[in-house]
């Protein structure tokens, strides 16, 4: 697995730093046998100028945030890591896997380092400049100003068979699917600037919805499919996957922040109370049929409809899947509200696109992530998924490098060249 900013750490402690719209959220983590303890957490909630849909718009507002939420994991841990894995999000960030098969010379002969290395060369040269140059078209940016975020090979098949490190098997084609995300340079050189000031050592920079959607053990699971939906607080991101590999991410500007603002004008209310009225409400705090609760309804139901149209559009992007898969797994704040689901449910949206049957729709619960173990016991809701889904691609980096990562990041290591 590649990742922006990749650099192996020098002790088992690290920080999950989940710059988001509305809160900064920090873990404080030690990596021991392939899993991480989570021993110290913070947030801290950022200022509507510091922050607009997934991007940083305040940098010095945004450090400043950072440094409180980072003290306050560090006054819990009693410790105070350097290492650092920090997430990119917001509607500028685009992730595709794209697959291209190789017919092999000869089907006799076993597939060796030097062979496999080239193919994997040729695969991500092609889809490299393809996938830069469609983003670069889609965001109005030039293509110099768009930069990989993470790459991973989601998987590898000889003669249809799939296989987890294909040195030594034999065969006539190969199949090798690489996921590439990319963001503009501008995004990715804030998250780098607050790194620096805040003295950290920059692990890696990861797209949050491609953490989000590998935190379950995807794995383990070959035939595992679903549609991942995390609901920030200024965007909502989308992961698809199919049969254990990520097809790819996108997000779009509709987060928590767009109903509470709703909330607050049909109330009459400030952005900080309508916040807690729509918190209290999503839990169920708020007696359902009194005069307020029906107002609440009411504000977020054309925000609802847009929201859904969102998920919508995004979802068609994914024109080269035949079936999209009829599981939906929610996490972040914003997946609370219980028009959310509500809207999930309803058969119309569906019709329009290519699913077998309704999908079911679930919350992705902390006890799911089974590579994070909490010791804290703070980590109870969806809100505190997508820190620990970084967490979780952060055992990587600091275990053992698998053959296929390394060939992948020397690769990429030689585009960027």
């Amino acid at each position: 697995m590649a990742l922006f900013g990749f650099r192996k750490p020098k002790k088992n402690y690290a920080i999950s730093l989940d710059i988001g719209t509305e809160f900064v959220k920090v873990l404080i983590f030690r990596v021991e046998e392939e899993k991480a303890y989570i021993i110290g957490s913070g947030k801290q909630r950022q200022r509507l100028s510091d922050m607009q849909g997934g991007k940083v718009t305040d940098i010095s507002g945004v450090i400043g945030n950072c440094e409180k939420a980072i003290n306050q994991a560090v006054e819990e841990s009693g410790v105070a890591p350097r290492q650092c894995i920090i997430g990119i999000a917001g509607e500028l960030v685009k992730g595709t896997t794209t697959t291209v098969h190789y017919r092999r010379d000869s089907s006799d002969k076993k597939i060796d380092l030097k062979e496999l290395k080239e193919v994997v060369d040729q695969v991500q040269r092609k889809t490299f400049d393809k996938a830069r140059s469609a983003l670069a078209w889609e965001t109005g940016y030039s293509e110099i100003d768009v930069r990989l975020v993470n790459s991973a090979i989601v998987e590898v098949r000889i003669d249809g068979y799939k296989v987890t490190n294909p040195i030594g098997f034999q065969g006539k084609d190969m199949s090798i699917s690489i996921f590439n995300a990319f963001a503009p340079v501008v995004h990715l050189g804030a998250l780098q600037t607050i790194a620096e000031e805040l003295n950290l050592d920059l692990l890696a920079i990861t797209s949050e919805p491609y953490a989000v959607a590998r935190c379950v053990g995807l794995e383990e699971l070959n035939d595992f499919s679903s549609i991942f939906i995390d609901i920030g607080g200024g965007t909502t991101d989308i992961a698809v996957v199919r049969n254990g590999g990520v097809e790819g991410t996108r997000m779009f500007a509709i987060g928590g922040r767009v109903f509470t603002k709703s909330i607050a004008d049909a109330l009459g209310k400030s952005f900080e109370e309508a916040e807690k009225i729509k918190i209290d409400y999503s839990l169920g705090k708020i007696k359902d049929g009194s005069e307020i609760a029906v107002k609440v309804a009411a504000a977020v139901e054309n925000d609802c409809e847009v929201w859904l149209a969102g998920i919508e559009l995004a979802l068609e992007e994914f024109s080269d899947i035949d079936l999209l898969p009829s599981r939906i797994m929610m996490c972040g704040g914003g997946s609370l509200l219980p028009e959310i689901s509500d809207y999930l449910a309803k058969k119309n949206w569906v019709k329009r696109l290519p699913f077998a049957k309704q999908p079911k729709v679930e919350f992705i619960k902390p006890g799911q992530i089974t590579n994070v173990i909490d010791e804290t016991g703070k980590m109870v809701g969806s809100q505190d998924i997508t820190p620990m889904a970084m967490a979780n691609l952060a055992i990587d980096l600091a275990g053992e490098e698998k053959l296929l990562d390394s060939i992948l990041d020397k690769v990429v290591d030689g585009i960027r060249s």
